[in-house]
């Protein structure tokens, strides 16, 4: 697509970094045309590298068209939904490209959901076919949800299948209690016999902008789990436009290092479909450890490196990293939550390489803005509105009034990588898109260069004696004690304010702290309004699945301990 309005009248178009225009076309062409692309170009190179083991883009290629023949043998094209259940591993990539090229959508699963959850995302996502791993961690609860809920088939992947010979054999011999038995009974097959054919699927014809390719689960503005639709051209164009955002890329000479979990839609885009897009080499590790982290750093020295901030915050502090170990990468850009100041600036000046902070919603695709990878970077900004994608900021108590530059409101997106709506929830839908912008439910405000400043969540909001108390505004001052690693804050229950800020804190190793002292060195950073009234110290603050910190649990205890009752354990 073209740019669609004058890019002169936003204040951001002045403050564009040198070799990226927002008005750039930007071609809505399904990512399946541009993976064949990519397998025809660097067809011997390597796509993947997973724990000393590599794909070429052919291999890659040649998987995904006989994974693409076999899901059509299983009755799949337009219309039909097939669960992706996969930790990072080669099969993610190639089972994500088949889907798509046998006409299906993709219906991303948290490997970690317990049972009821996996149940429920399946009845409400109407997915018919499951493609997991041959693990105890995953199987059995895919396993016993045939039967009670839509699901029909379950394809089963080998995890030593996609390892180096000697891992493979360990595994099979040392981590057999992990191996799951695939059940004999003509409802699960293996991904060997549903590759098993000449490739030769039949090509169906893509709607770019009308056929959904994923649908994302995420709680939204509501807290319920709703799958937004992400059309093919949302996906695509999205992956485009943060390949324009960094105009030094080097096609077919990158590699991105996959940490963060595939079915999470910021690593989709940043590192699965962009790289795809530029012919990178994708380092992908099945979950975030420090050790294999480190490992894999120095096995393939990535260039680039998406993540969120607890994990550049546990780099930082392992006593193993040195600026030395990631001299080779180019950039790192983090998203999924607020990037601390203090973070950032240290990470920075161990490393030498330039951590920028970027936002999105799930809701769009998912990237809006970001920090220029080159050019003015600025402390505490999630950046400039990449090409195409307009911000405005819109007025908390009259939703369709936009304000002033520097003013706070709640932060309304529009552009190409919108959604088309919520699966099922045309309320939920019209709620959150109204005349093509997303109510994004964050509040933020805009500088006179365009860029995006955000203050905190609407459903975050301390509402003390009053008074807007912002979480974030009192976590980056604590973030500035140099004893503390990690810290949430949320509100509880005041009689007499209504809320009052509460901060839990993780010291960094061998650190010491009390909370008078905390208090003390807080007295010139917040206002009184705005200073918490209980500080509690912990080992560890709860954190998703992508390992951003989570206060739903805490706010969760808190109410339990209002009421009297047992706090809820962790996942509940």
């Amino acid at each position: 697509m073209n740019g669609y309005v004058d890019r002169s009248a936003y204040p951001w178009a002045a403050s564009y970094p040198s070799g990226v225009d927002w008005s750039a076309p930007i071609s809505d062409q399904p990512l399946t045309e541009a993976f064949d692309a990519a397998v025809d170009t660097y067809n011997t190179n390597s796509c993947i590298e997973f724990l000393g083991k590599s794909f070429t883009y052919g291999q890659v290629g040649e998987l995904a068209d006989r994974a693409a023949k076999g899901l059509q043998d299983l009755g799949v094209g337009k219309g039909v939904q097939v669960g992706l259940l996969l930790p990072n591993s080669p099969y993610s990539v190639i089972c994500y490209f088949a889907i798509l090229k046998a006409g299906g959508t993709a219906v991303n699963f948290n490997p970690l959901y317990v049972a009821e959850e996996i149940e429920h995302q399946i009845t409400d996502s109407d997915t018919r076919v499951m493609i997991t791993m041959d693990l105890e961690l995953t199987l059995p609860k895919v396993t016993a949800a045939l039967g009670r809920t839509p699901l029909e088939k379950v394809v089963v992947c080998s995890m030593a299948d996609v390892l180096p010979f000697a891992k493979a054999r360990l595994f099979q011999l040392v981590g057999r209690r992990r191996i799951a038995r695939i059940p004999d009974d003509g409802l699960h097959l293996s991904f060997a016999e549903l590759t098993d054919n000449d490739g030769a699927f039949r090509p169906v014809a893509i709607s770019p902008r009308e056929d959904v390719a994923v649908l994302q689960y995420t709680g939204g503005t509501t807290g319920v789990p709703m799958g937004a639709m992400l059309t093919h051209a949302n996906i695509a164009v999205n992956a485009r436009q943060v390949t324009l955002w960094n105009p030094e890329t080097e096609y077919g000479g990158e590699r991105i290092l996959g940490v963060l979990p595939l079915f999470h839609v910021f690593a989709m885009t940043v590192a699965m479909n962009m790289g795809i897009l530029i012919g990178a080499e994708l380092v992908l590790l099945p979950r975030f450890e420090i050790g294999m982290v480190l490992k894999a750093i120095r096995r393939r020295r990535p260039t680039q490196f998406p993540g969120v901030p607890s994990l550049f915050n546990a780099l930082l502090h392992d006593p193993r990293l040195n600026g030395d170990i990631l001299d080779s990468l180019k950039f790192c850009i983090s998203g999924g939550a607020p990037l601390p100041a203090e973070v950032g600036r240290e990470f920075e000046v161990l490393t030498g390489c330039r951590l920028v902070e970027g936002y999105g919603l799930t809701e769009t695709s998912p990237v809006v803005t970001c920090n220029p990878t080159g050019g003015v970077v600025k402390e505490g900004s999630v950046g400039l509105a990449l090409p195409g994608t307009l911000v405005e900021i819109r007025a908390l108590e009259d939703p369709g009034r936009a304000v002033g530059t520097g003013e706070k409101g709640e932060v309304c997106i529009s552009g190409p990588q919108v959604m088309a709506g919520y699966w099922r929830r045309p309320d939920a839908t019209a709620n959150a898109v109204r005349g093509g912008w997303v109510h994004t439910g964050d509040v933020g405000y805009l500088d006179a260069d365009g860029y995006l400043f955000l203050i905190d969540r609407l459903k975050d909001l301390i509402l003390c004696s009053g008074y807007n108390v912002y979480p974030r505004i009192v976590e980056e001052a604590i973030y500035r004690h140099p004893a503390v690693a990690e810290v949430t804050v949320c509100g509880v229950p005041d009689a007499d304010k209504g809320e009052v800020p509460k901060a839990f804190v993780r010291l960094k190793e061998g650190e010491s702290l009390t909370a008078e002292e905390l208090l003390t060195f807080l007295a010139d950073k917040l206002s009184p309004i705005e200073m918490p009234r209980t500080v509690e110290f912990r080992e560890e603050l709860p954190k998703t699945m992508i390992g951003k910190l989570s206060k739903k649990e805490l706010v969760a205890e808190e109410r339990a301990r209002e009421h009297g009752e047992d706090a809820p354990e962790a996942g509940a």
